[in-house]
């Protein structure tokens, strides 16, 4: 079985014992999360399709760590104009294992 669940503004497709690197949530290492933002419910036979959502579906995981990407430089440059700005980023992230999908 697997779903598609929408957070920090993306989507991914997840199955159950998957390890998925998400936008950073709110939590402690080794505690649960549920996400309820499901947009689609499938498996071998049939496929549900929510309208936005799946009501009733839920998918549950669990966080195994909270850490920071590696670093991208933005490197802004204005030709003949004396305009050079050089910055470092690094996007936090969180590590969630799937550890069940519940079709509702």
């Amino acid at each position: 079985m697997y779903a598609v669940i929408r957070t920090g503004g993306k989507q991914y497709r997840v199955e159950e014992g998957d390890v998925v690197k998400i936008e950073k949530i709110d939590g402690e290492r080794g505690s649960e999360l549920t996400f309820d933002d499901v947009l689609l419910v499938g498996n071998d036979d049939e496929t549900h399709v929510g309208t936005p959502t799946v009501a009733g579906a839920s998918v549950s995981g669990t966080i195994l760590e909270q850490d920071r990407d590696k670093k991208i430089v933005v490197f802004k440059f204005r030709r003949r104009k004396n305009y050079i700005r050089k910055q470092g980023h690094r996007q936090a992230y969180t590590r969630v294992r799937i550890n069940g999908i519940a079709a509702g």
